[in-house]
C-alpha cells in the first residue's frame, strides 16, 4: 500500500475561546516537548545513561508574533483568564497515487501569560509584537486523529490515543 506524503500547510488560522484572531503573523513555531531526565550508572552498565521520565516534562514555552500592535494582542494578555487557543490549518498531503488530498491540523494549546515585547517602531515596518505563554495543555490532531495530549495540571500523556499514563495513576 502506498504511503500518503505530508507535504505543506494550506491555510491556517488561531483562534480564542473560538473568536478568530486576525493579527496573527505568519508563523507559530509549536513549543518543544522534553522529557526531564535522571542519570542511571552502577555495576553492570558500561558508562551512565539519561533515563527520560513520563511524568517529568519540561516547560512548554509558546511565542506568538504579532505584525502590529492591535486588539488581538492584548486580548492574549487579559489576566485572569488564562489563554485558550486553537491553531485550525489545512495540510496538504500527496497520496500514494500522485494525486492530492487535503487534511486538517488542530493544536488546542491552553496556559498563562508569561510576557510580553511591544516589538519596536520604525515608519513603514511591522512593530513585531509578541507575547509568551507558559503552557500545560496542549493538543495535536492530524485528520481527527489524537497524535499528542499533554495535560501538565491533571495529569494526561497521550501518544497516538494511547493513555501512557494509565497504569501509574491506577498505583498512585
Amino acid at each position: 500500500m502506498a504511503k500518503n506524503i505530508p507535504d505543506k500547510l494550506t491555510l491556517c488560522n488561531i483562534y480564542k475561546k473560538g473568536n478568530r484572531l486576525i493579527g496573527v503573523s505568519d508563523e507559530i513555531t509549536l513549543p518543544d516537548v522534553e522529557h526531564g531526565t535522571e542519570a542511571i550508572s552502577g555495576f553492570g552498565l558500561l558508562g551512565e545513561i539519561d533515563s527520560p521520565g513520563k511524568t517529568n516534562i519540561g516547560s512548554m514555552e509558546q511565542e506568538i508574533q504579532f505584525r502590529m500592535l492591535d486588539d488581538d494582542i492584548f486580548s492574549v494578555m487579559e489576566e485572569g483568564d488564562g489563554v485558550d487557543l486553537t491553531i485550525r490549518a489545512g495540510m496538504q498531503r500527496m497520496k500514494g497515487n500522485g494525486g492530492l488530498e487535503e487534511v486538517g491540523v488542530r493544536v488546542v494549546e491552553r496556559g498563562l501569560l508569561k510576557g510580553f515585547t511591544p516589538g519596536s517602531m520604525k515608519q513603514g515596518s511591522p512593530m513585531n509584537a509578541s507575547v509568551k505563554l507558559e503552557l500545560v495543555y496542549i493538543l495535536i490532531e492530524i485528520d481527527g486523529e489524537e497524535k499528542l495530549e499533554i495535560d501538565k495540571l491533571n495529569c494526561v500523556y497521550k501518544v497516538n490515543g494511547k493513555d501512557k499514563l494509565e497504569k501509574a495513576r491506577k498505583y498512585s
